[in-house]
């Protein structure tokens, strides 16, 4: 079976998360990944204090189906052997910072003498240029600087990262995306891909009521949504419920099930706007219904009538889930001989079923590699 990106070459000069995970997106689709080190590896090799065999559990989440080279890029002697496999490749990526990017020439007008064809990938923090180009960025600081932080929580704590990297997973997926888009042109350059800019743009709605309508928007009990009542987390009689509602005929069915059937004919219950503008009353009401019984009860009740409800559950009870299960989400890595294992690839091709490789070793495939880029 063809892999999508079978034939495509990316060279990666990543570190951590954003960057790899870049790679790895590309790698799971067929992708030809050539994974560049210094002499010590990248750090996310020993971020992990979790080893299986000789693979750290946090390196291997970002690096499988991946090959390693090392060099050392601030030699000459490196950047040759760079030049002669960027000559042969489609892409390079890259996460460091852009006085490194371009120290260690990394960008396109750098490798163009070697390739004009060459995509080159800059995933920074605030851009190739600019006032704040230099300034240290990390998930963290990125959540912080955007307002993710002050969106995330309860109004009565402090503000709260996601409980994810999410700045360098989304980055790492728009990173891709520019990459895939200039394979389709078919014409080399350089992409810049600022961490900042892809959060902020993430904030959409958020960003455009402020932007059009000057409205500041902020924390809000049980992770309330601004807009639409009820779409929250409930306290229950054993465990917290989601439950989102978004046209008015679910609210009626809603009603009808837990024997609230008046509520669909209260002037402040009955519409979408009424129950924005009586959220206070209206989420109070609800909360004393849903606390007689077990969340995992009133999914059970609710989620046959299409209502949009479930139980909140950890990451561990996600992967043990049925549905992980029925979609073959988590996968070993490699022959099995080790008991490594991580989660699929999101994107499923009719016809094409990714192969999940061990990451590699350091420098594993240094001869194989130089081998091809010099001949």
């Amino acid at each position: 079976m063809n892999a999508p990106l079978e034939g495509i070459r990316v060279v990666e000069v990543g570190h951590m998360l954003a960057g790899p995970y870049c790679g790895l997106m590309l790698a799971d689709m067929g992708a030809e990944v050539i994974k560049i080190e210094a002499r010590e590896g990248d750090i996310g090799r020993t971020v992990s204090p979790h080893f299986i065999g000789p693979h750290n559990a946090y390196f291997a989440s970002l690096n499988r189906n991946k090959k390693s080279v090392v060099l050392d890029l601030a030699d000459d002697g490196g950047r040759e052997a760079l030049g002669r496999i960027v000559a042969r490749s489609h892409a390079l990526v890259t996460n460091l910072r852009p006085s490194a990017i371009r120290k260690l020439g990394l960008t396109y007008d750098a490798l163009r003498p070697w390739n004009e064809r060459l995509i080159c990938v800059a995933l920074t923090g605030y851009g190739l240029e600019g006032p704040y180009s230099e300034n240290p960025a990390y998930d963290y600081v990125i959540q912080a600087m955007t307002g993710v932080m002050a969106l995330t929580g309860d109004p009565a704590s402090p503000p709260t990262k996601a409980g994810y990297s999410a700045v360098d997973n989304s980055a790492g997926l728009v990173a891709a995306l520019g990459l895939l888009a200039k394979i389709v042109q078919g014409r080399g350059g350089q992409v810049d891909v600022s961490m900042y800019d892809v959060m902020l743009s993430q904030l959409n709605y958020l960003a455009g009521a402020d932007l059009n309508a000057g409205e500041t928007i902020e924390r809000m009990p049980c992770s309330s949504h601004p807009y639409l009542v009820p779409a929250q987390i409930f306290p229950t009689a054993q465990g917290w419920l989601t439950l989102f509602i978004t046209h008015d005929k679910f609210w009626k069915k809603f009603c009808e099930e837990i024997g609230r059937p008046h509520w669909t004919v209260d002037p402040k219950f009955a519409t979408m706007p009424a129950r924005r503008t009586h959220r206070a009353e209206v989420v109070a009401a609800i909360a004393a219904v849903l606390a007689g019984a077990r969340a995992g009860e009133w999914v059970s009740r609710l989620a046959p009538l299409g209502l949009v409800v479930a139980e909140v559950g950890t990451l561990s009870d996600a992967l043990r889930s049925e549905i992980a299960a029925d979609r073959s989400l988590v996968v070993p890595l490699g022959n099995g001989d080790l008991p490594l294992r991580a989660i699929a690839s999101p994107i499923r091709f009719d016809g094409f079923t990714p192969s999940y490789g061990l990451p590699p070793l350091l420098d594993e495939h240094r001869g194989e590699v130089l081998g091809w880029a010099s001949t």
